[in-house]
């Protein structure tokens, strides 16, 4: 399957874990020297209707990646990492 950066948006990262829904991807973090993928970045979830601002990003290592799908992503990382 082949997907592009912009796609990602559109895909909810899952634990495989715990099954936790972490949310949809945000951004990506790249080392530009290496062109590598470091991580992918989930925008924290708003706190009172977005009224108490925003929780942390959550930052997923692209080594926990395991599987891509049509609309998922899913890692291996606990909810509580």
């Amino acid at each position: 399957m082949e997907t592009r950066i912009a796609q990602l948006r559109y895909k909810e990262v899952i634990s495989v874990a715990d099954g936790c829904r972490f949310g949809y991807v945000g951004d990506m973090e790249i080392d530009l020297d290496s062109g590598q993928v470091r991580a992918l970045v989930v925008p924290g979830r708003k706190r009172l209707f977005g009224l108490l601002g925003r929780e942390a990003d959550r930052y997923i290592p692209w080594s926990s990646v395991r599987r891509f799908g049509e609309d998922i992503i899913l890692v291996d990382q606990a909810a509580s990492d």
